[in-house]
Parts: structure tokens; C-alpha cells; sequence
């Protein structure tokens, strides 16, 4: 499965896919190739989504450059790793001031994207993040960046699954638990989540508060506490391998036969999900992109087809977020370049250019806000073993835009939440 940094490379002198609607004229050409940094996780419980995201930059790099480049200019990618804060932070540097590149993509940790954030904005160095923000808990540290351009905000799908717990699950659970991944991404959704049940009056007792660190592989102790508090619902945002581990687990002692179980983002490794251990009827969550889309776009098509035929894998959301930074990043130079008359533009410009600006990306259309957040829709819905696969899928389908489920710029999510109308 993994990609390597020379195989990646390799690939992009390689024959590409068709170019679609990524074309580009040449008559804007310049000396020399766009050279975009990217910083994925190939290491630990992040190496998933890494892989994925390196994927969907692949697969974008390569229609592009197949169509011509970006104003005649191919892209070459120079690939880094992200891992803890400080060593990704030098990998940052030596992309930025040794290799010189144009734009960095990439990252997926929050706590790296803490420490990234104000480097890019020393450095003035355009970084647009695939999946990491630069929220400490709830509240974002950087509310005015000009460099960094960030991903949704964490809680986000928590928000999502939370509403859709009141929609399905209303007068069927009284009390609940949380098995969450002890860090800001696990303490926020959690604490996102009894906010909303509270919010909608469900009248719900937490009966266990449940921190494994991220990248768990034996949770019979958490499985032992869960079967002693017996809560009517399981509310965890595991997200990587660590999924699949506790749901053999629980389901190994009965613990998943009589617990509705809320799971916002375990669909990031949803080939895991097998159908043997995964019952039907939670809440299952893929943030923003749903591989089996009833009726999909041509370009989420053509892309799980390649994706399907090169990997054979289904693909997953993190491909989307590469997808969108390269789509997005191309857009902006294309239109600064426009208002400038043909030229090349300058960072400056193409930052003004990003602010606002709208993509078809993989998931549908996504769009950066003027405060440099993204905007997408997110895919959830109840777990079905009635598919094609040996993995569960989700039926019905539920679309939610961040508009909806995401606080709007300068209000705190506690506030924003209590101003529902529900």
C-alpha cells in the first residue's frame, strides 16, 4: 500500500490520467516547474490517511500535468514527512527557505498544525493544510492568518453525528459513555457531543468517561468498563486502525449487540469495518467524502475507479482534502494571473485570490472562507451490511454542508450551539 517518495516521484514523468476539467492554456508559461511541497504522515496510526492524502495529490498532480501544468508550468512535488511538531516544523523550513517551493500542502495533526501555523506566517511561506487546523481545543489560536490556510475545524463531524443521534436515536438511549482518543481531537468531539445532547434536551447521563491514547491495540479494559457501566449508547471518535481493533473486541464479549454505537469519522478506514464484527445501525461517519455515492460526480468517479484499479482499495476522505488543496491552489494562480494581465502572480495575490474562492473537488464543490477555513459537505449515516462488500456501508445517506454543522468565524462553538433553534 504505501507510496514511496521516488516511486511517487516517479510516477510524475509517468503516463497520467485524463486531464478532464483541469486543462490549462500554455500560453502563460515560465521558466522552470511549480514546485509544491508536501508533508504527509508515513509513520504510526497516521500513516492511513497519509497515504491517502498522498494519493489524491498524485492523482491531481497527474491531470494537471498531463493537461499542461498550471499556466504552462508542470508541477514537481518535493515530499517530507510530518511527524512530531518539531521535526515537521524543519521539514517546513528546509521546504520553504532550502528547496524554495511555491506553495506547501499537507499535514493532518492539529498539534503539528499549532506548530506549522506561525512558522508559514514568519517564513511567508503559503502552507494549505489537508486535514490540520490550528485550534487550541475549540477555539482557533490564529483567527486572522495571512499564509496559512486550514482545514474544517475538528468538531465539526462530532456536530454532524450529535444532530444526527437526535434525528435517529430521540427517546432510545438514557445513558451514554465516550471512548475517545485522549487529545484535543478526542476531548473536543466528546465534550462537542453532551453539548449538543444537552442542547437538544435528551435528558442523557454520561456513565463512563473513556481515554485510550491514540493508537491503542488491546482495549479489553475499556471494553470490561463499558460492559460494567452498561450505557445505552458508545459515542468514540477512533479513527484509525484502532477502530476495527475494539469493535472485534466488544463484539467478541456481546457488548455490540444491545449498544447503539456513534462513530463520526471511523469511516476514514472503512474497509476495516467488516461486516463480521461491525454491526448494522450506528452512526457512521466519513467527514467529506462518501466512496459510494449513490449518484456520483464523473470526477469522484473516474477517481475511485483509478484509484480502485491502482490500489485496490476504495478510496477515503483524506484523498478529497489533497484533492481540493491542488485543485484550489490552481484556480487561485489562474485568476490572479487574469487580473494581472497574464503575469505570474505574487504570493500576495494568489492568497487574495484563495480567499472565497470555490472548486469542484472530489466530495462535490468546496470552498475556502475569507478567514482561510474550508468549507465541504460531510457524509454520515446508519451502517448497512445490505452492499456489494464485506465491509459495511451506510443507508440511508445523510449530507450536511459545514455551513450548517461548522461555527461561523469569530463565535465560540458553545455559544454558537446554544444559539441553535432546535
Amino acid at each position: 500500500m504505501e507510496t514511496t517518495r521516488r516511486k511517487f516521484l516517479g510516477l510524475l514523468g509517468g503516463a497520467a490520467a485524463a486531464a478532464g476539467g483541469l486543462g490549462t492554456p500554455r500560453a502563460h508559461a515560465q521558466a522552470g516547474p511549480i514546485k509544491i511541497g508536501v508533508l504527509p504522515i508515513k509513520a504510526g496510526v497516521g500513516a492511513l490517511p497519509g497515504e491517502y492524502g498522498l494519493r489524491g495529490t498524485l492523482w491531481a498532480t497527474e491531470r494537471i500535468n498531463a493537461a499542461g501544468g498550471i499556466l504552462g508550468r508542470k508541477i514537481e512535488l518535493l515530499v517530507e514527512e510530518e511527524s512530531s511538531p518539531k521535526d515537521t516544523v524543519e521539514r517546513f523550513r528546509k521546504l520553504a527557505l532550502q528547496n524554495k517551493v511555491d506553495v506547501i500542502v499537507g499535514v493532518i495533526s492539529t498539534g503539528v498544525g499549532l506548530a506549522i501555523g506561525p512558522v508559514a506566517e514568519e517564513l511567508k511561506m503559503l502552507w494549505l493544510s489537508w486535514d490540520g487546523t490550528t485550534q487550541k481545543g475549540v477555539d482557533e489560536s490564529m483567527p486572522k492568518p495571512k499564509y496559512s490556510f486550514r482545514s474544517v475545524d475538528n468538531e465539526a463531524e462530532a456536530v454532524m453525528s450529535s444532530i444526527l443521534t437526535a434525528k435517529y436515536f430521540k427517546g432510545k438511549f438514557k445513558t451514554v459513555a465516550g471512548l475517545n482518543p485522549d487529545y484535543s481531537y478526542g476531548r473536543d468531539n466528546w465534550a462537542a457531543f453532551l453539548a449538543i445532547m444537552k442542547k437538544y434536551k435528551l435528558g442523557v447521563t454520561p456513565v463512563a468517561d473513556l481515554w485510550p491514547k491514540l493508537g491503542t491495540t488491546d482495549f479489553t479494559s475499556h471494553v470490561a468498563a463499558l460492559q460494567q457501566a452498561k450505557p445505552d449508547l458508545i459515542f468514540s471518535s477512533l479513527w484509525a486502525a484502532d477502530v476495527s481493533i475494539f469493535l472485534k473486541q466488544a463484539h467478541a464479549v456481546g457488548l455490540t449487540a444491545n449498544t447503539k454505537l456513534v462513530f463520526p469519522v471511523a469511516g476514514l478506514v472503512h474497509e476495516t469495518l467488516k461486516k463480521a464484527f461491525t454491526p448494522e445501525g450506528m452512526i457512521l461517519g466519513y467527514n467529506s467524502m462518501y466512496f459510494d455515492m449513490p449518484k456520483p460526480s464523473p470526477l469522484l468517479q473516474q477517481f475511485t475507479k483509478d484509484h480502485q484499479e491502482k490500489y485496490k482499495e476504495w478510496p477515503s476522505y483524506e484523498s478529497d482534502h489533497a484533492y481540493f488543496v491542488i485543485a484550489a491552489y490552481k484556480a487561485a494562480v489562474e485568476k490572479a494571473a487574469k487580473a494581472s494581465g497574464g503575469k505570474w502572480p505574487s504570493t500576495d495575490q494568489i492568497i487574495q485570490a484563495l480567499e472565497g474562492i470555490e472548486v469542484e473537488s472530489l466530495s462535490g464543490t468546496r470552498r475556502y472562507r475569507e478567514d482561510h477555513i474550508m468549507e465541504a459537505n460531510f457524509y454520515q449515516g446508519i451502517t448497512t451490511h445490505k452492499n456489494k462488500y464485506d465491509f459495511v456501508t451506510i443507508d440511508p445517506l445523510e449530507v450536511m454542508s459545514t455551513k450548517q454543522i461548522q461555527k461561523a468565524s469569530g463565535i465560540g462553538l458553545y455559544e454558537w450551539i446554544e444559539s441553535w433553534k432546535v
